[in-house]
């Protein structure tokens, strides 16, 4: 089996050096490179075609949210999980507005850094039941603001929102309001009485007939379009 190829951008030698003794200490995990900024890190991802990228937000020249923009607009095959030092903050929203498959706390232990890799590698989403809750939080705030001159605009972004849900099945859409809370294959499976492998073919279908990138995407969607159950 193929090892999953890891670049890793960060302005901080020591976080770099240290991701990459976690990470290079695995069998299955290979780092292809390192960028000290964000300018730097779209330019590895183009030539080295990494499946993750650890992206720090906070770095000069370019930052790591428009660098994950770049990144992901340019090879949608290449994932990000963005680095942050808290749990809820601008930053973290930001970069899965930009297209990031979840985020990681900078002191995680490395079983989590391991396991979120591993994870997002193979198409789930590094996103806790706390971010999917504050990202309702956040949408629902953002729809209250909205003045009378763009509500015909939300109305009708809504109504194709809906409109692209109706080409789902009954059961795919029950998989995709479970992954709209947050849950896991496994937490999928036990709810709807699946296999973990038919919830993983379920949950490719949805994203493939909505258009989407990855789970993060299917949750932005749903809150940002009001179509959450």
């Amino acid at each position: 089996m193929s090892r999953i190829r890891v670049l890793i951008a960060d302005d901080q030698p020591l976080i770099r050096k240290g991701l990459a003794m976690v990470l290079g200490a695995t069998d299955d995990i290979e780092v292809v490179g390192e960028a000290s900024h964000g300018g730097e890190a779209v330019s590895l991802a183009a030539t080295t075609v990494p499946d993750i990228v650890l992206m720090d937000v906070q770095m000069p020249r370019m930052d790591g949210i428009e660098a994950t923009r770049r990144i992901t607009s340019a090879g949608p095959a290449t994932r990000v999980i963005v680095l942050t030092t808290f749990d809820v903050d601008a930053y973290a929203f930001g970069g899965l507005d930009a297209g990031a498959s979840g985020f990681l706390l900078k002191d995680s232990s490395s079983e989590d850094i391991l396991a979120a890799v591993r994870a997002v590698a193979i198409g789930d989403a590094v996103l806790s039941p706390r971010i999917t809750a504050e990202l309702v939080r956040r949408y629902e705030a953002l729809s209250s603001r909205a003045g009378d001159a763009t509500t015909l605009l939300a109305e009708n972004t809504r109504q194709a929102a809906l409109d692209r849900l109706s080409a789902l099945t009954d059961r795919e859409r029950d998989i995709f309001d479970a992954v709209v809370r947050g849950l896991s294959n496994a937490e999928i499976a036990q709810e709807l009485w699946l296999s973990e492998s038919t919830v993983k073919t379920h949950v490719g279908r949805v994203l493939q007939k909505l258009e989407l990138r990855d789970r993060v995407q299917a949750v932005v969607f749903a809150f940002r379009n009001e179509v959450a159950s």
